[in-house]
């Protein structure tokens, strides 16, 4: 136990540190570091590791404990199609530095608005079936949820969002008027939109296609109806969706027959379509206006021109539907190798899939063990999810082999064994 500041370390999270009574910045900058040394000396510290090589199923990878780099099996990339290391995308991307440079050397209204830009967001209107003018590009798919958020609510309009939205919904909403409702939970968006009807002028639902945490889908049917119901509007943050789910790739909002009905669609190219960045698609005179009114658009460089390889990435979800014939089967495997020991996976409907534990120390210790077996994952703790609700998250990818997701299982298997973390039993 700290008796200097009263936190103890083992049962702390990032979240204790963010105000502590009585110390100035400093004086809490330095007891933080504390903190990490505590976790890295019990083999905690599962983040920041230097890894060796690109994005794949396998990775070299320097630890905090470990310098030398080890082969590990992956399971934290997003990168679900691997399209990071797509050979046509790469030569696309490469094509772009040759003819463009490496920069766009301003921001988009006064000179950093390149070809390439309006080539990807005409691909990426078309691509949703909009008219040409309904895509906007930002240089990160948090920058697209936060600053078209911040742009279009103000003081006198209302965000009801679930729960489980991304950081960058909420960070997005400072201006404006905040109501949540719990996770999927109908009952209470019903009674939030009721509410709001006759006191904002602009009611705006805003949910995930597919749930960061736990991998599962919104109930987006039923809240598109309700939403409509009482006259509100509904945006998508289908980031984990777009590109995985669909019969075409189009996400979860495919899925339920929504691509023409959702007002406001935002997406990220950092993880299906592997670049950086993010997009917004609405109706051409919401994107007119996040051209002018969107701080973060307005007076941030713009995107660099390797996102010419976007242009690759996007024909290959049509050309190339195989990536996600395979990326499916391995969720099926993964699955049900975990589901064979007992582990509670949640409700899961995509390449996300929780190992739920519950205790954060355990939590970490299962991660320290999936090293020690060649498995990296993610430990999620507070404020990541709940504090009774740590997990081990991992994400699948189209490459992973059977002989991959064998020894990951095999690693759970280790980590079962060693420390109980058989939940459901």
């Amino acid at each position: 136990m700290n008796t200097e500041i009263n936190i103890n370390f083992n049962n702390a999270s990032f979240k204790d540190f963010e105000k502590i009574p009585n110390l100035n910045f400093f004086q809490k900058v330095n007891t933080f570091k504390k903190f990490t040394n505590h976790m890295k000396i019990n083999g905690h510290m599962n983040y920041g590791f230097v890894t060796h090589n690109g994005c794949g199923p396998e990775i070299l990878l320097s630890t905090h404990c470990q310098k030398e780099p080890k082969k590990c099996i992956s399971l934290v990339s997003n990168d679900y199609l691997n399209f990071t290391q797509h050979p046509k995308i790469k030569a696309a991307a490469i094509a772009g530095i040759q003819k463009y440079g490496t920069g766009s050397g301003a921001s988009p209204l006064i000179g950093g608005y390149h070809e390439y830009h309006n080539l990807l967001e005409k691909k990426l209107s078309s691509f949703f079936n909009r008219p040409e003018d309904s895509s906007l590009i930002y240089t990160t798919g948090y920058t697209t949820n936060s600053a078209t958020l911040l742009a279009m609510l103000k003081s006198n309009d209302c965000a009801i969002v679930d729960m489980a939205v991304h950081a960058s919904v909420y960070e997005g909403l400072w201006e404006t008027n905040v109501k949540r409702f719990p996770h999927n939970n109908l009952d209470y968006l019903e009674r939030a939109l009721s509410n709001a009807k006759s006191k904002y002028q602009t009611r705006m639902v805003i949910i995930d296609g597919v749930y960061s945490q736990d991998g599962d889908l919104a109930k987006m049917d039923e809240i598109y109806q309700l939403t409509k119901q009482y006259g509100g509007f509904l945006m998508v943050d289908d980031a984990h969706g777009i590109g995985v789910l669909g019969e075409n790739g189009r996400g979860a909002i495919e899925m339920f027959n929504l691509l023409d009905k959702v007002d406001i669609i935002s997406g990220t190219l950092s993880k299906a379509l592997g670049h950086i960045g993010g997009f917004v698609i609405s109706k051409p005179e919401v994107i007119n206006y996040l051209k002018f009114q969107s701080r973060q658009y307005v007076f941030s460089s713009n995107s660099t021109p390797t996102i010419n390889g976007l242009l690759t990435a996007l024909d290959l979800i049509d050309e190339e539907p195989q990536w996600r014939t395979k990326l499916s089967e391995n969720v099926a495997y993964f699955k049900k190798g975990l589901l064979d020991m007992n582990l509670d996976i949640g409700v899961t409907e995509s390449p996300i899939i929780p190992i739920k534990i519950g205790n954060a120390h355990k939590t970490g210790d299962a991660a320290r063990l999936l090293l020690k077996a060649g498995v990296y994952a993610n430990a999620i703790m507070y404020p990541g999810v709940s504090r009774k609700d740590a997990r081990i998250r991992t994400s699948l990818m189209a490459t992973h082999t059977k002989e991959h997701l064998d020894k990951a299982l095999n690693g759970f298997d280790y980590v079962n064994q060693k420390l109980g973390i058989n939940t459901k039993q």
